[in-house]
């Protein structure tokens, strides 16, 4: 079975469509990034396939193995008073729960995560007081301790400094390596075509999904700008496509 697998999808708010009709194939083990115009529901799709969001129609099915959710930066309250150290901790909530006791092998993991990101004696600093680019370091040592088969990354490069992006892209690198799935919202098309060899454009609905070169082309771009341009933000759920 792929990772992943999109069949005839809608996802939305308060029964409004921010995607709909989304059919695509993600294989095991692939590196792929969703782009597209501000409002094209790139996020969107990530919380679907993340299970955070239930659809409005249609379906989301998920191969075997653990998924891992790293949303957007804005989305995570840095005035929350807990440490790095404590945050990467999370990662092991599916081994030991959310009361569970760190045990010695559990903190030599944490202390791996957080010099696998270039972090080490970071571990008691407030998440408050970390920069953008030291609290997404942060975020991807929680991830490394969830040990995912697949990887869902929102923005994860943006608003911070290019030498965590590309240490942080080389770690996604050696993900991809280890047959791990990844999936990547995405605004730089320059790292897009270095770095992914598939590439989904998103404008409410799938423009186009394939190989980065064949789908990040001008005229898809074009299209899915003037697909969002022309959406109709009142528009209710359509009906499902006929088998």
């Amino acid at each position: 079975m792929p990772a992943i697998r999109l069949t005839d999808l809608t996802l939305g708010y308060d029964r409004h469509p921010a995607v709909h009709h989304l059919d695509a194939t993600l294989p095991a083990g692939s590196l792929t990034a969703v782009v597209g115009p501000n409002g094209a529901g790139k996020s969107t799709l990530l919380k679907g396939i993340a299970g955070a969001l239930r659809p409005l129609a249609g379906r989301v099915e998920r191969g075997r193995g653990r998924i891992a959710y790293l949303p957007q930066q804005a989305e995570i309250d840095r005035s929350f008073p807990i440490r790095a150290r404590e945050l990467v901790a999370m990662g092991l909530w599916a081994e030991i729960g959310a009361f569970g006791r760190i045990r010695p092998a559990h903190a030599d993991r944490i202390d791996a995560a957080l010099a696998a990101v270039g972090l080490a004696g970071f571990d008691a600093r407030p998440i408050g007081a970390l920069s953008g680019g030291q609290m997404q370091r942060v975020l991807f040592a929680r991830l490394l301790l969830q040990e995912a088969e697949v990887i869902l990354l929102d923005e994860p490069f943006t608003a911070i400094d290019a030498r965590t992006a590309s240490d942080l892209m080389a770690l996604v690198a050696r993900w991809h390596e280890g047959g791990r799935t990844v999936v990547a919202v995405l605004h730089d098309l320059d790292a897009v075509r270095r770095h992914f060899p598939e590439t989904m454009v998103l404008a409410r609905a799938l423009v186009a999904h394939g190989p980065t070169a064949q789908a990040l082309t001008a005229e898809t771009l074009l299209r899915a700008r003037r697909m969002c341009e022309a959406r109709d933000e009142a528009a209710g759920v359509c009906a499902p496509r006929a088998a």
